[in-house]
């Protein structure tokens, strides 16, 4: 496929496409002390659906990979962008904490598409420079619903219940099917479909897993959504329980956090044209790990309390701004060498950054401490993460030149 076919039209349905995944992340942070009075799940039992969440689109990716590898790319994404649509009307209407998390684990897997097919879709059509600059633009719309979810949750819970909010979703999603019915173009040609039976899958995967700049450059995107994760999972706690933010002020907090993370997306887009993709990604993180010890640090000394609000919060933006530059780098090299089977290695990436993302968001509630203490640690542990791997990364590279 030629990249002049992923003109601006396709490129932003793609970044709505996936942007479902931040909707249905983040759109009902706001609710969660009436989701957990509504459903009886008791105190901190919001938190598990988003685990649960998160669970389900590192399962769903493994096996819609292949299926858009094998069918293309635009029939899996309307059926999963169906299932999706079906879970968010159930979880609209049932009364019961259980059933919930069962149609959000459901959700998930329909909606694991959204993250697997628009990457695939962008590398079938361009790789290199190109490909990071159209990742980039997708990576924008995608940061918009993160801005706007917070928001839009708090909004629609002020005109009526929180079940509303997936109502909207179902919405969402249904007009992202006709979108890809009448606008996206399959980019997988009929030759190029490979089909594979349960043992060839997984054995394409260890094909992609063992090889070393998949391993190390996916490593640095799932350990930054370990970050990411820590702090979503967490915020609701540290800034509305702990700091007394409004569900307003929160998502407008959150909001302010989305647009620093695309400010550092399309500053790195940019600097392509000067800078080598992997000198901006290893400044990144280095970027990250030392704010994110400087925020540790000041956490267990007391330095990030209700009186220091405003430090608090500009050490988690200048934490998430280092992502815009770590995620969409990551991402391109990670599939830089796996034309053959895009959709497949779209796939173990996501599986990689939802793993993580769900164990970024279990391990921030387990960890000791009070107020922003948990949000500080699981931030730092993740930023310790992209530094191992870009180490590891670093290494197999200079073993190859030797």
């Amino acid at each position: 496929m030629s990249a002049a076919l992923l003109t601006r039209p396709v490129v932003i349905l793609l970044g709505l496409v996936t942007a479902i995944g931040p909707l249905a992340t983040d759109m009902y942070l706001p609710a969660f002390p009436q989701l957990e009075k509504a459903l009886g799940g008791g105190n901190d039992s919001a938190q598990f659906t988003l685990g649960v969440w998160f669970l389900g689109l590192a399962v769903g990716q493994i096996f819609q990979g292949p299926l858009s590898d094998r069918f293309g790319r635009k029939v899996p994404l309307t059926i999963g962008l169906f299932v999706f649509a079906l879970a968010s009307a159930g979880c609209a209407i049932v009364n019961d904490y259980s059933l919930f998390c069962f149609y959000r684990f459901l959700g998930a897997l329909g909606g694991a598409v959204s993250a697997v097919i628009p990457r695939a879709v962008v590398r079938d059509g361009a790789t290199g420079r190109k490909g990071v600059q159209i990742m980039a633009q997708l990576t924008l719309v995608f940061g918009v619903m993160p801005a706007l979810a917070p928001s839009l949750g708090s909004l629609v819970m002020r005109f009526g219940s929180w079940r509303n909010i997936f109502w909207l979703e179902t919405v969402y999603a249904i007009l992202a099917i006709l979108g890809v019915l009448f606008i996206l173009p399959d980019t997988l040609a009929v030759d190029r479909r490979i089909f594979l039976h349960l043992k060839g899958i997984f054995q394409r995967y260890k094909t992609i897993v063992h090889e070393p700049v998949f391993l190390t450059n996916a490593l640095i995107n799932a350990f930054s959504s370990f970050v990411m994760f820590s702090y979503v999972s967490s915020a609701p706690a540290v800034f509305e329980q702990f700091l007394g933010f409004s569900p307003q002020l929160f998502g407008i907090f959150f909001g302010i956090n989305a647009v620093f993370f695309i400010l550092g997306t399309q500053i790195n887009s940019r600097l392509l044209h000067r800078v080598p993709l992997t000198t901006l990604l290893e400044g990144a993180v280095l970027w990250v790990v030392t704010i994110g010890a400087v925020f540790l640090g000041l956490t267990l000394c007391g330095f990030t309390g209700t009186e220091h609000r405003l430090l608090l919060c500009l050490l988690v933006i200048m934490m998430i701004a280092g992502l815009g530059f770590i995620t969409p780098n990551s991402t391109v090299l990670s599939l830089s060498r796996h034309d053959q089977h895009a959709g497949s290695a779209s796939a173990m990436l996501g599986t990689f950054r939802f793993s993580l993302g769900f164990l970024g968001s279990v391990v921030v509630g387990w960890l000791p401490g009070t107020g922003a203490i948990p949000m500080a640690m699981g931030m730092f542990i993740g930023a310790l993460g992209i530094v191992c791997s870009t180490l590891a990364r670093r290494h197999f590279k200079g073993h190859r030149n030797h």
